[in-house]
C-alpha cells in the first residue's frame, strides 16, 4: 500500500525570497502548524515545507515553473468536521486581512457511506489544498487504514 510521501511545486526564478518565505509561513507555519526550512538540493537552494516527519512540499524555483488555472489539488484530511471548521475559520480571518488568499466552499458530499466535509484553499503557490474530513457509519469504515503512532519508546 502507497501513502502520499512528497510534492515538489516548481516556481518562477526568483520567488523563494525571504519575503516570499516569510509570508509562506504566516499561513502554512502558523495556521497548519507545518514546519518550514531552507534546504539545499542538488547544488541549488529549496523551501522544504513539513506537514509531518513522513510528508513533505518542496518548493524549488525552475524557468519551467508549475501553473495550474484549474482547481488541480492536494487533499489534505482532518480527523473531525470540527478541526475542518476550526481551520476554515482561521482561513477566514487570515483572508481578511491578506487578499492573497483564495477560498472555495462547498456543501457536504454525502453518499451512503461516507460524507465529506471540505473547503479548498490557495496561498501563494500554484496548487489548491482540498481541507476535509470523512465521516462513516459505524460499520462503513475501510478494510485498512494509516494509524501515526509515536515513534518514542
Amino acid at each position: 500500500m502507497l501513502r502520499f510521501n512528497h510534492m515538489e511545486l516548481t516556481l518562477p526564478p526568483g520567488t523563494l525570497t525571504d519575503g516570499f518565505r516569510t509570508d509562506v509561513d504566516a499561513f502554512y507555519a502558523d495556521v497548519l502548524g507545518w514546519q518550514n526550512k531552507m534546504v539545499p538540493i542538488l547544488g541549488t537552494h529549496g523551501y522544504l515545507m513539513q506537514p509531518d516527519s513522513g510528508q513533505f512540499i518542496l518548493l524549488l524555483e525552475s524557468d519551467d515553473h508549475m501553473q495550474s488555472p484549474g482547481y488541480d489539488h492536494l487533499g489534505l484530511l482532518a480527523d473531525s468536521r470540527a478541526e475542518v471548521d476550526r481551520i476554515m475559520a482561521e482561513c477566514q480571518a487570515f483572508a481578511e486581512q491578506d487578499d492573497r488568499m483564495q477560498l472555495k466552499f462547498y456543501d457536504d458530499l454525502v453518499s451512503p457511506s461516507v460524507t465529506v466535509h471540505a473547503f479548498y484553499v490557495r496561498y501563494l503557490l500554484p496548487i489548491w489544498f482540498d481541507v476535509q474530513s470523512m465521516e462513516r457509519p459505524p460499520g462503513q469504515g475501510p478494510e485498512r487504514s494509516w494509524q501515526f503512532v509515536s515513534s518514542s519508546p
